[in-house]
């Protein structure tokens, strides 16, 4: 279809255009440079997903209801093998239980194992363990002992080293502690030796060992006796004797139980 415009008017007219200043093409309906477009809305962005939240272990809980199901030593010793909620496991080599005669009188419970403990999977056997074994050969005890009279059985309160040796955690003896109440149950001891500070804190809730030391009290259910632990008589050779003192009156108390 032609323009209604014929060439040299529509020529004419864009001439003008030129004239008047017009630099660029529009388009067929007239344009407002001065009005304000409306802003288009932007896409609000989806929400990430909320996290889920991580369950919460009660890792006490689990001991008691894992040391429960317990009948046995051999029991409960798989059933500590098998607790993950302690980190102090991942760095150690080996699960410390026990040693001695489970049959005896006495139950001796340490705070953990150092070193050669780890190394070799058994309570008290460095220079520590020496002591004791002199300690409790005095009085006529020890661990590898025949009869149940002269038996001694040791343990810890925790199976596994701390790194560097340091001082078990209030949290960890606490998710420990209800395998080893389940222990003193299955050994059935007729009195228990604390030795040391975490010892003592574990079975009475307490510290001070140069306060409690020599001095009955009650733990698990027992007569126990609160002792210097023997790597602190190492540290402190003038506190034997009182560790002697606290030996006799041990045998005292197994001569009156006879």
């Amino acid at each position: 279809m032609e323009s209604a415009l014929d060439f040299h008017t529509a020529k004419a007219l864009l001439d003008w255009q030129i004239e008047l200043g017009a630099t660029e093409a529009i388009c067929d309906a007239p344009v407002n440079r001065y009005e304000v477009p409306e802003k288009q809305a932007k896409p609000t962005p989806a929400a990430p997903p909320a996290p889920v939240p991580e369950e919460k272990v009660d890792a006490v809980s689990e001991a008691k209801a894992a040391a429960k199901s317990c009948n046995d030593l051999n029991a409960l010793k798989s059933a500590m093998a098998a607790f993950e909620h302690c980190d102090l496991k991942r760095g150690a080599r080996n699960l410390v239980f026990a040693d001695g005669n489970p049959q005896a009188r006495v139950m001796i419970i340490g705070e953990a194992p150092g070193r050669d403990e780890d190394r070799e999977g058994r309570p008290f056997v460095g220079r520590a363990g020496h002591l004791l074994d002199r300690m409790l050969a005095a009085i006529d005890l020890g661990r590898d002992a025949q009869g149940t009279e002269n038996a001694a059985y040791i343990t810890n309160v925790l199976p596994w080293r701390p790194p560097q040796n340091r001082d078990p955690k209030p949290e960890e003896i606490a998710m420990l502690l209800p395998f080893l109440q389940r222990h003193v149950e299955l050994v059935d001891p007729q009195v228990i030796v604390l030795m040391g500070n975490i010892s003592c804190q574990a079975g009475l809730g307490r510290r001070g060992i140069t306060r409690l030391r020599g001095n009955w009290a009650e733990a698990y259910g027992r007569p126990a006796l609160p002792m210097f632990h023997p790597a602190y008589l190492l540290r402190n050779p003038h506190a034997k004797r009182e560790a002697w003192a606290d030996l006799l009156e041990l045998k005292a108390r197994l001569g009156a139980n006879q």
